[in-house]
């Protein structure tokens, strides 16, 4: 039977190591996720594949807050985050920046995440949207695509913590930074 490894022995980057480390050229956008502890988890699985930078838009809650640290537990210290009170400004400052903006959301014409692979070095940016709505229309609309998860069951959505987890294991495996 296999013995787990205790935290002292996983040789985890300390937060300065992490800081100076190559990332996975991407981005995520949370187009107004309510849930505080969503947004912990984005910090969370952002950190865990090291991705560039989070952008925290709208209603987003941003830190520090005890609810965020509740799920991100202490990721929210070690990713680079921005506020932006407008989803729509982060979307075209990571475009003039080069980015490739993708929502992740069910709609006409959507990638279908097992046929997206995002090549090695090009940008990309990925907005996830509200627990309810989605990503709002308007948002949609200034992205450059959209990826869609495919789905089997009875329910037409995944929680948006578990979207993202997807969509960045499926974006990692495809980089490998």
């Amino acid at each position: 039977m296999p013995k787990k490894i205790p935290n002292r022995e996983l040789k985890r980057l300390s937060r300065e190591e992490f800081r100076n480390s190559s990332r996975m050229p991407a981005v995520l956008v949370l187009d107004n996720v309510r849930s505080q502890h969503n947004i912990g988890s984005a910090f969370r699985t952002a950190d865990a594949f090291a991705i560039e930078h989070i952008c925290l838009c709208g209603i987003t809650a941003c830190p520090p807050s005890a609810e965020i640290h509740k799920s991100a537990l202490g990721a929210e210290d070690t990713m680079e985050w921005t506020y932006y009170e407008n989803t729509l400004d982060a979307v075209r400052e990571l475009q003039q920046k080069g980015y490739v903006v993708y929502a992740v959301e069910q709609a006409e014409g959507a990638i279908d995440l097992e046929h997206f692979i995002p090549e090695r070095h090009q940008k990309t940016a990925l907005v996830f949207g509200n627990e309810v709505r989605g990503v709002r229309q308007e948002v949609v609309d200034a992205c450059n695509a959209c990826l869609e998860i495919p789905q089997h069951g009875t329910k037409h959505s995944l929680n948006v913590s578990v979207a993202i987890g997807v969509v960045l294991w499926h974006c990692y495996l495809a980089i490998r930074v």
